[in-house]
C-alpha cells in the first residue's frame, strides 16, 4: 500500500479544489479529485466555444462548477489546493494571492512525485529531453523494470499511482513551466543543456535558469544529478548540487563521465576508458543525439549494466518529428524537424547532414536572438524557405551574415 497516497486522498475529502486548464493531464485529474470526495470548481482561460467536447462533457457529467473566459480567475478565492496547469504560471497575481492566503499551489506532476514510491528520473532541458527521455525509458524498460513515461510525452500518469510499486521507476520529461516553484526533485535528474528560450513567456533569462534548476535543488545527497559539462550553465551547476554529479561531454575528454571520442561513446572511471557503443550501431543522426545518449547512459548507469544499454541504443530509432525521416520522393529525402523550435535546437539539426540542404524554416515567435543561426544556415543550406512570425526575423539576420561575408548568396523565399 501507498501510505503517502491513502493519506492524500483521505486529505482530499470535502476539499476545495481547483483545477486550471482543461488539457491533458487535467482531465483524469478532475476526475479522480471528484471521485475523492472532493469539492473540485475548473478555471480556464478559453471560451467555451473553444475548449473541447471531451473535457466541456467530463464537466457536465459531474455537474462541476466552472469558470470560463479571460477573467476566470477573479473567481478563483477560497480553495485548499489549486492545480495550475504548466501554461498557467504560479507568477499570476490571482495563485500569489491564495497562496499567501494559505492554499497549496501545485500541479500535477508535482503531486506525483511527491506520492511516487519508486524511483523517478526527470530530464530537463533547452533541447535534447524528449530523445533523452524516451532512450532513457527504453534503456530500463530493456533492464526488466515496470516503467511509467510522462511528463511532457506519454501519459498523464498521477491516476496510475495506486498501481506503482517502490521498484517501479517513472521517466518524466519536465518543461521551465513544469519545474516553476517545483518543491521536489527527482532522485536521478537530468539536465541536457541550457540555452534561452520562451523568453515570450518567462520574465526573465534568470527565471528560465532557475526553474530548470529546480530539477536537482531539493535532492539529498543520495541523488544524483547527470549534467552536460560542454554547456557553461549547466557545468556551473555541478557546484551547487547536493548529491553525486555525473558529467558528459562531447569536445572535452574527461576523467570521470560519459564522453563522446571520434565515432565513439565511451565511459570514463579514473582515467580509464571502456567503449559503449560505435556510431556505426546508432540509428540517430547528428552529435547532439550523441549527446542525448550520454545523457542517457549516465542517467541509468546505476540502475543497470553496460550490456543492457547497449542493447536499447542499438534497437532505438528516434522519436517523431526529430530529424524523422518521413520518405523519398523522385529522389529527394524529406525530414520532419518540426521540434526545432529554437536557433541551438534547429543549428543541432543542420549539422546533422554533410550534403546541403533545403530548409523550410520559421512560425512562432519566441522573443529570441537569431543572430546565431545565420551563419550555420549560410554554411549548410541551399535554399531557405521562410514563413510565419519569425520570417523576417531570420531573413535580416541571414542577409548581415551574407554581406559580413562578401555577399555569399543562398537563394531565399519569403
Amino acid at each position: 500500500m501507498n501510505q503517502k497516497l491513502e493519506e492524500f486522498n483521505k486529505y482530499l475529502i470535502e476539499k476545495n479544489v481547483a483545477i486550471i486548464g482543461l488539457g491533458v493531464s487535467n482531465l483524469p485529474l478532475l476526475k479522480y479529485m471528484n471521485k475523492k470526495g472532493a469539492n473540485v470548481t475548473v478555471f480556464d482561460d478559453r471560451e467555451e466555444t473553444s475548449i473541447p467536447k471531451e473535457a466541456l462533457q467530463e464537466v457536465q457529467r459531474y455537474d462541476i462548477p466552472h469558470f470560463f473566459g479571460k477573467s476566470c480567475l477573479d473567481n478563483l478565492k477560497g480553495f485548499d489546493i489549486i492545480f495550475r496547469s504548466p501554461s498557467c504560471m504560479p507568477t499570476k497575481k490571482e495563485l500569489v494571492k491564495e497562496e499567501t492566503r494559505g492554499a497549496i499551489v501545485t500541479t500535477e506532476i508535482e503531486m506525483l512525485m511527491k506520492l511516487c514510491p519508486g524511483t523517478v528520473i526527470g530530464v530537463t532541458g533547452s533541447d535534447g529531453k524528449t530523445t533523452t527521455t524516451s532512450i532513457i525509458y527504453e534503456i530500463v524498460k530493456t533492464a526488466g523494470y515496470k516503467c511509467y513515461l510522462g511528463g511532457n510525452i506519454g501519459t498523464p500518469l498521477f491516476t496510475k499511482l495506486g498501481e506503482m510499486e517502490e521498484k517501479d521507476i517513472v521517466v518524466l520529461e519536465l518543461s521551465s513551466f513544469q519545474l516553476m516553484n517545483m518543491s521536489v526533485s527527482p532522485k536521478i535528474s537530468v539536465i541536457t543543456n541550457i540555452s534561452p528560450n520562451h523568453l515570450n513567456v518567462h520574465s526573465s533569462y534568470e527565471e528560465y535558469i532557475e526553474a530548470k534548476e529546480n530539477i536537482y535543488k531539493h535532492q539529498d545527497r543520495d541523488g544524483i544529478v547527470v549534467l552536460n559539462y560542454d554547456n557553461d550553465i549547466t557545468r556551473k551547476l555541478a557546484k551547487k548540487a547536493e548529491g553525486q554529479v555525473v558529467l558528459f561531454s562531447r569536445k572535452t575528454k574527461l576523467e570521470d563521465g560519459i564522453i563522446v571520442d571520434g565515432n565513439m561513446i565511451k565511459e570514463c572511471n579514473d582515467r580509464v576508458r571502456r567503449h559503449v557503443i560505435s556510431s556505426e550501431n546508432i540509428h540517430l543522426r547528428g552529435m547532439h543525439n550523441y549527446e542525448n545518449i550520454c545523457a542517457a547512459i549516465a542517467a541509468t548507469k546505476s540502475l543497470t549494466d553496460i550490456d543492457t544499454q547497449i542493447k536499447a541504443i542499438k534497437n532505438f530509432r528516434g522519436v517523431e518529428h526529430r530529424i524523422e525521416f518521413v520518405r523519398e520522393i523522385e529522389g529527394v529525402k524529406w525530414y520532419n524537424d518540426s521540434i526545432g523550435t529554437s536557433p541551438t535546437r534547429t543549428m543541432a539539426g543542420l549539422s546533422s547532414f554533410e550534403e546541403k540542404i533545403i530548409l523550410i524554416a520559421g512560425g512562432y515567435d519566441k522573443h529570441l536572438d537569431y543572430e546565431q543561426l545565420a551563419k550555420p544556415i549560410l554554411d549548410n543550406v541551399r535554399v531557405l524557405i521562410l514563413m510565419g512570425q519569425t520570417a523576417e526575423k531570420i531573413f535580416v539576420e541571414v542577409k548581415k551574415e551574407s554581406e559580413k561575408e562578401r555577399n555569399r548568396n543562398i537563394n531565399i523565399y519569403v
